[in-house]
């Protein structure tokens, strides 16, 4: 197999991105969510409780202990986080230098630390998934970059260590961990909408904020959203175990299939930066040769396969293929209907069956992760063995060593989180791995996923609807800027910003309001006017209908929605009115007094009055007014456009290698240690794979 520095490279560019979006994007909502005046203000997250420092930043790691030193507090503490963390990130997508491992431990602290005041608005699946790839993201990037790296003819650097690729596996292997969990949980749900393969014929109406494409892909004929769900058990539970395929083009056939998902769930639903974060962690899937290949930079002469060893890989290849179709033919009962132009599916194996299949199949995975980390281990001891120099042997073996053990302790922490979806094996586990997943179980560093678990709505998309009054009979709606509400409006594009608050509004939609106890805080924002929450509900407070006297009451209906039929004009949506959702309430009523005692919502400390001569505090306050006028997702938009424009510029200015001019001709028949004595060798290493549920943790993730 060709290198990896190429996919290494990108796979930080886009850890660097992902993390550009996620800082800007809370940095916009931090007033609203969590300042003084915000719905859960951040400072009753932090009490000292008489420890020790260290103590104290061992069980709550945050960086925001530290705020009051600065003079700020959380809430200061948290925007100033988010402007350096987006700062950081910005600098490591477009300068290499940057790209180095103390940024990237810069940018995971500074994130965890935000995680930790962060409070339900944080509580979800790619928060946690930022934070784990971004905790690899700090053991592939390098320590130390060569002012000028020499190129190789076949792709490679001159001074590649034999570590490197080591760190990278694990990217691989979360991949795997995501999308298996998150194919296996459908199932083990027992959704009778993933059952019986109807799921998205609910999905794109009921998810949490649908793009204008998702009315379109509503509509199309049952049969191909039933195709559509075979299609996707398919690429997440049968597709991942090729991510560690001996053939290279089986490896590339599972990334084009994972990117294709991942992009189809990016045009139909807003869905942040996770499918992003999912596209980058497919970077573990390419390459070398491939990326270079398509660059049209490769000055790598092909030399013919021999015989056998190509008739086998192909032969492999059709195999596998073979295997896959007549497995989804058998298992998903599809026929042709040519009658009606159609493909018939239908699950034909039980509950029973697929769960004494997951029984048997879970443990396997893990030794073909742990057979597939020894190969890497082992090719890299043996590129370790071509590095000449007593010197830079020596510092190769501390660095092998180092990068090595951590590579092995991540892979036993992450069989934890990972044996969730099937629990006897779970609990057959190494009680050495449990034991240390439970000593860095807060620094979130493995995380159990699974997405999508169960189909919500299936009879029709529930929706709270906020309403004000002046006088209690008179009742005017309260429109948010992403989630539906105006039947009339279209579907947002609002990726890769997160509208928290919406978010959230969508999970209090399925239950009662007291499951969701912010929303009786949110409430009583409304009724005290407090302008940063108005501003999560309507950025432009002119159209908030209350912008002049707060209500004199506030109460909530839930709705349920549906997509509007083709062909109704001037409509995006149908609703029906369900139940009161939320009790019409006043300033000073006793049913919001009860509420906001039973939450533990009410403010028994009053803030600390802020400085007005800290410099610092002075300085966030006009980069605040700076950059309010701007809604978040043009926000980020600009910030994607600028980065686009400058990385068009560096491609201009910079220097463009020859394509005509033939690589040296004295290298040509060089072998590779004599050209750099401290060098090891990629080229020279045998063909190793360069390789790669809801938690049950502590803390709820959705």
């Amino acid at each position: 197999m060709a290198g990896s520095r190429l996919p290494r490279q990108l796979f930080l560019q886009g850890v660097a991105a992902v993390f550009l979006f996620a800082f800007a994007s809370l940095y916009t909502q931090i007033p609203g969510l969590y300042g003084t005046e915000g719905i859960l203000p951040a400072r009753r997250t932090l009490r000292p409780q008489g420890k020790g420092p260290w103590q104290q930043l061992w069980e709550t790691p945050t960086l925001l202990w530290e705020a009051p030193r600065l003079g700020l507090d959380t809430a200061q503490g948290l925007e100033l986080l988010s402007l350096l963390g987006a700062l950081l990130a910005l600098g490591a997508l477009l300068l290499p230098q940057l790209r180095h491992l103390l940024v990237y431990l810069l940018l995971w602290a500074a994130y965890l630390s935000v995680c930790q005041v962060g409070q339900v608005f944080l509580y979800f699946q790619w928060d946690s998934l930022l934070l784990e790839t971004g905790f690899l993201a700090v053991l592939v990037a390098p320590l130390w970059q060569p002012p000028h790296h020499k190129q190789l003819p076949q792709g490679g650097l001159a001074g590649a260590l034999p570590h490197e690729a080591l760190p990278f596996w694990l990217v691989r292997w979360l991949l795997f961990r995501l999308m298996f969990a998150s194919g296996v949980v459908k199932l083990t749900s027992r959704c009778p909408a993933w059952w019986g393969l109807t799921a998205l014929t609910y999905h794109y109406e009921t998810q949490c904020l649908p793009t204008p494409a998702a009315w379109f892909a509503h509509h199309l004929p049952v049969w191909l959203h039933k195709l559509s769900v075979v299609a996707t058990f398919l690429i997440e539970i049968a597709v991942p175990a090729l991510f560690f395929a001996p053939v290279r083009r089986l490896r590339l056939a599972a990334f084009y299939s994972q990117v294709l998902l991942q992009v189809l769930i990016i045009v139909t639903g807003n869905y942040n930066f996770f499918n992003l974060l999912t596209l980058v962690l497919t970077t573990a899937l390419l390459d070398d040769q491939h990326l270079a290949a398509r660059s049209g930079n490769s000055h790598r002469r092909k030399t013919p396969a021999s015989r056998p060893k190509a008739l086998l890989a192909l032969l492999l290849e059709l195999t596998v293929y073979g295997l896959l179709a007549y497995g989804t033919v058998h298992y998903f009962g599809l026929e042709v209907d040519w009658e009606h132009h159609a493909i018939r599916s239908r699950t034909t194996f039980t509950f029973h069956q697929f769960s004494q299949w997951l029984k048997t199949v879970t443990l396997p995975t893990m030794w073909l992760g742990g057979a597939s980390l020894a190969w890497e281990l082992l090719a890299a001891l043996w590129r370790w063995t071509q590095v000449r120099g007593w010197l830079r042997k020596l510092w190769a073996a501390v660095q092998l060593s180092i990068f090595g053990s951590a590579t092995v302790a991540m892979f036993l922490v992450s069989l934890v989180p990972y044996s969730y979806v099937e629990p006897s094996t779970h609990g057959r586990l190494w009680t050495e791995a449990h034991r240390l997943f439970g000593a860095v179980e807060h620094l979130q560093l493995a995380n159990s996923y699974g997405l999508f678990r169960r189909m919500t709505g299936l009879g029709g998309r529930p929706e709270v609807v906020l309403e004000g009054s002046y006088d209690g009979h008179h009742w005017t709606e309260i429109e948010f800027m992403y989630k539906p509400g105006n039947v009339s409006w279209p579907p947002p594009l609002v990726a890769p910003h997160q509208p928290r608050l919406d978010w959230q509004m969508w999970f209090a939609a399925l239950g009662p309001h007291t499951h969701s106890p912010w929303f009786t805080s949110l409430v009583l924002c409304l009724l005290q006017g407090k302008e940063p929450v108005i501003r999560l509900i309507q950025h432009n407070v002119a159209r908030y209908p209350f912008h002049k006297q707060p209500p004199t009451y506030v109460r909530a209906q839930r709705y349920k929605y549906w997509f509007s039929q083709p062909g109704e004009q001037g409509r995006w949506w149908r609703r029906q009115w369900v139940e009161e959702f939320f009790p019409p309430v006043s300033l000073g009523d006793p049913t919001l007094d009860t509420l906001l005692r039973q939450f533990g919502l009410q403010d028994k400390s009053p803030p600390r009055a802020r400085s007005s001569g800290n410099p610092l505090a002075r300085a966030l306050l006009w980069v605040r007014e700076q950059l309010s006028p701007l809604e978040a997702p043009a926000l980020l938009w600009g910030l994607i456009l600028a980065v686009g424009a400058v990385r068009v510029v560096q491609a201009l200015l910079g220097p463009r290698p020859s394509r005509s001019s033939p690589p040296p001709r004295e290298e040509k028949h060089r072998p590779a240690p004599k050209k750099d004595p401290g060098a090891a060798t990629e080229q020279a290493a045998p063909a190793p794979s360069n390789c790669n549920s809801s938690s049950q943790t502590t803390r709820r993730k959705k």
